[in-house]
This record gives C-alpha cells, sequence and structure tokens, in this order.
C-alpha cells in the first residue's frame, strides 16, 4: 500500500521565496536594530523588539524552518510504503 502523506506538524512557509525573505530582513533587521541603536536613542529602541518577533513568527529558529518548508514547497514529496517513508523529488 502507497500514500502520498502532508505533514502534520506547524506550517511556517511563507508563499513566495522574496516574501519570506523580505519578513528575514525586517525581523532580524528589527532585533540587531532594537540593541544596537540603545546608546543612540535609549531605551526607546526596545520598541522595535515586537515588530522584529512578529515578522519572524516567533523567533529565528521558526523564520528559518519557515525558509526551508518555502524552498522546498512543491519540489519535495514524502510518500509511505509498507511502512518506510521516503522523500522524494516531486513530479512536475
Amino acid at each position: 500500500m502507497r500514500t502520498t502523506t502532508q505533514a502534520d506538524g506547524p506550517d511556517f512557509a511563507s508563499a513566495s521565496l522574496p516574501r519570506h525573505l523580505v519578513r528575514g530582513v525586517v525581523g532580524f533587521g528589527s532585533l540587531i536594530g532594537s540593541f544596537a541603536f540603545i546608546p543612540v536613542v535609549g531605551p526607546v529602541s526596545l520598541l522595535l523588539l515586537p515588530v522584529g518577533v512578529l515578522a519572524l513568527r516567533g523567533c529565528p529558529m521558526c523564520w528559518a524552518i519557515g525558509l526551508m518548508q518555502t524552498v522546498s514547497r512543491g519540489r519535495l514529496e514524502r510518500t509511505c510504503e509498507d511502512g518506510q517513508c521516503k522523500l522524494t523529488v516531486a513530479e512536475p
């Protein structure tokens, strides 16, 4: 018996790779800027922290997982046969 399965876990992928990369630039830029600008504008710069967390959807690792999901979306397929699953390149 052969089945094709879809991931049961959370989906952190974006609709497109450019959109995901822009989220990364905004997120990491905001996180870095929130600490880098403390000497210039004081603790007010920490207001950039929530912007960074929202752009990265919670954490930098979540963004990295989403990047991998965005890149592989539609290109990889998990198939299970007789209790063994493997990743294969999806048919075009």
